[in-house]
């Protein structure tokens, strides 16, 4: 049987008998599940009435937590990554470094036709 968060979530709602046809349906991840509705749970194959209440119910909840976690959201680092990072950005804007400019960056200069027809003589010498 699979074995992840939404496995886990439907047994703790006492179904986990849908846990492979959510999967299979693409419903892997709770931010996914957040989404469904009554047309996915016919598709997911959930026809007793109060197992769609009770999938319903359990949606609503995890949208609710989210809206109360949304203020939590604001501390976007802990302050030492925070420093580590805006040293590195200002050692590299002393020394000239933009990485966004090669050779730092992947970008491909000229038309996608060009470097396709380069990369073809390249591959075959």
């Amino acid at each position: 049987m699979c074995t992840n968060i939404v496995y886990e979530w439907l047994k703790t709602l006492q179904l986990p008998q849908y846990a492979e046809s959510f999967v299979d349906n693409g419903y892997d991840d709770l931010e996914v599940c957040k989404q469904i509705g009554d047309p996915d749970l016919d598709a997911i194959g959930v026809a007793v009435p109060h197992h769609r209440r009770r999938i319903h119910e359990a949606v609503r909840r995890l949208k609710e937590a989210d809206e109360r976690a949304a203020g939590l959201y604001f501390t976007l680092e802990p302050p030492a990554a925070l420093k580590l990072k805006i040293m590195i950005r200002d050692k590299l804007i002393r020394d000239g470094i933009n990485l966004s400019k090669p050779p730092y960056s992947n970008k491909v200069r000229g038309s996608p036709l060009a470097w396709s027809s380069d990369w073809r003589k390249n591959s075959s010498s």
